[in-house]
């Protein structure tokens, strides 16, 4: 067996961010070699992942990364088992630096590819996870990476777990407005974005459930359809879950189009994202 001293214990431990036992006992098995050292640790990464295959990621976070003139935004999800790992700051950094490379860079329409660019440091991002993989030691999973055009405001709630990017028509006068809908989608929860995005087949068996029950009232048909279409409104903010015929969270004297309306705007899309959701 090879003499491996503590200075090459420490150079292996600077190169790999690993723990100074692990570094010891990969440079012993490889006989002093660095190269066959680190072979030997991303050995042990595949062993980790294959242990770890079955478990669940029930916490995580999400990070956003926007450009300053609400142009762009990018959002990326990562799941892991343990809410101490959700909250470090190695996933922090790692997390932060994929959405930034996200909206900056050439973009990427899958983890893989995203994965396979180039992070700050110089290094791929899939070589950064690996490490990251090793050093934690529990099943870490990039689930999801989206980049939109604007004009788009975004919000991250305080704990990290919701995460939202809202897409509007319109350059607003004021982009404030866009991060506050933001955060009323991440609260309220509305299924889709307009009233034209609802399914069409729930929208016209409301409308005849409706009509029914108008002519039972023995009201004229020319009173009939005034009543559906404002019912009809009732059943797309209360029922349909649309963002934009919901009352505004931070102020429910005015729905989110009229607030959006005041500033030029009108809604287009949001993602809403939950971890583990």
């Amino acid at each position: 067996m090879a003499d491996i001293s503590a200075a090459a214990v420490m150079k292996l431990r600077e190169m790999t961010k690993l723990p100074m036992m692990k570094c010891k006992a990969a440079l012993a098995e490889a006989e002093g070699d660095f190269e066959k050292a680190i072979e030997v640790l991303r050995s042990q990464l595949g062993k980790l992942m294959l242990d770890r295959s079955a478990n669940v990621t029930k916490e995580g976070r999400i990070f956003v990364a926007e450009k300053s003139d609400g142009g762009e935004a990018a959002m990326v999800e990562i799941q892991c088992e343990s809410a101490p790992v959700a909250s470090s700051e190695i996933l922090a950094k790692f997390g932060q630096s994929l959405a930034d490379t996200l909206l900056k860079g050439p973009g990427a329409t899958s983890v893989d590819e995203l994965l396979a660019q180039k992070a700050p440091d110089g290094r791929t991002f899939k070589e950064q996870f690996e490490e990251i993989l090793l050093q934690v030691r529990e099943k870490i999973v990039i689930s999801r990476i989206i980049r939109v055009k604007g004009p788009v405001g975004s919000y991250i709630h305080h704990d990290g777990k919701t995460g939202v990017l809202f897409q509007v028509e319109g350059t607003p006068k004021n982009a404030v407005v866009l991060r506050d809908v933001a955060m009323h989608i991440a609260a309220m929860k509305p299924q889709v974005a307009r009233v034209e995005d609802v399914d069409p087949a729930a929208v016209k068996a409301e409308r005849e459930k409706l009509t029914a029950e108008a002519k039972a009232t023995g009201k004229p048909d020319n009173i009939i359809g005034k009543i559906v279409d404002g019912k009809l409104k009732v059943f797309y903010r209360d029922e349909a879950g649309v963002l934009a015929e919901q009352m505004f969270a931070k102020d429910d004297s005015k729905s989110v189009s009229q607030v959006l309306a005041e500033v030029g705007s009108k809604v287009k899309a949001f993602t809403r994202w939950v971890i583990g959701g």
